[in-house]
């Protein structure tokens, strides 16, 4: 996996205006060492403590849109505070760590960094954080709509009606499905064999006629 560990000026381009210089004081108060690594499908960011006079360490994908990154990074950030104050004692993500968690989010929606919309998505995040973002799946509709590129043929699983045509990254066509509790059913169209989808994965739709 490829990593790259970058100087605090040039984090700047990851995150929304007015958010840099309070991330920072975290990150030097702490000591912590972050690093921007490319993609990972499993994970949006990662947090590892401090060992015998190590620094603590996060990393946040750097294909994130800005809003998405700031969201992850403070998500690391309360692993961190919650570490720094119950060290192993407490879940990880436990009432200590959700406590934390919600009252970075508060003190960041106070600095107006997010747009109205994200703000209103966040409230429900501040009420009861999830442990994943596959957790917060209405939150994570909203932060897709401001990433920077978009292909016009391409939507979320959630965005198709049922009985439309999609293509996967890795060639595969399904026809979506209804929706399984908060997943979403799908049938390969080679196979017939079912699967499910997170509501947030992105495809490429197909007309009726590809077939």
């Amino acid at each position: 996996m490829a990593v790259t560990e970058h100087p605090l000026h040039s984090l700047s381009g990851y995150l929304p205006t007015g958010s840099f210089e309070p991330v920072v004081a975290y990150l030097h108060q702490y000591k912590v060492h972050l690093t921007v690594t490319k993609q990972r499908k499993s994970v949006l960011g990662d947090y590892r403590h401090a060992g015998w006079g190590g620094h603590h360490r996060i990393s946040v994908n750097g294909n994130l849109n800005k809003y998405e990154f700031l969201i992850t990074l403070l998500h690391e950030l309360a692993h961190m505070l919650t570490y720094e104050l119950y060290r192993n004692k407490v879940d990880a993500h436990g009432k200590e760590w959700k406590s934390t968690y919600s009252k970075l989010l508060i003190g960041f929606v106070q600095l107006k960094v997010f747009t109205p919309e994200i703000e209103k998505a966040l409230q429900k995040s501040i009420a009861n954080p999830a442990a994943t973002a596959n957790g917060e799946t209405e939150l994570l509709l909203v932060l897709r709509k401001y990433n920077e590129t978009i292909r016009e043929d391409h939507t979320t699983v959630s965005q198709l009606p049922e009985g439309v045509l999609f293509q996967t990254e890795n060639g595969k066509i399904f026809r979506r499905g209804p929706v399984r509790r908060k997943r979403i059913d799908c049938q390969e169209v080679s196979t017939r064999l079912h699967y499910i989808f997170s509501p947030i994965t992105v495809v490429k739709v197909l007309p009726d006629s590809f077939l």
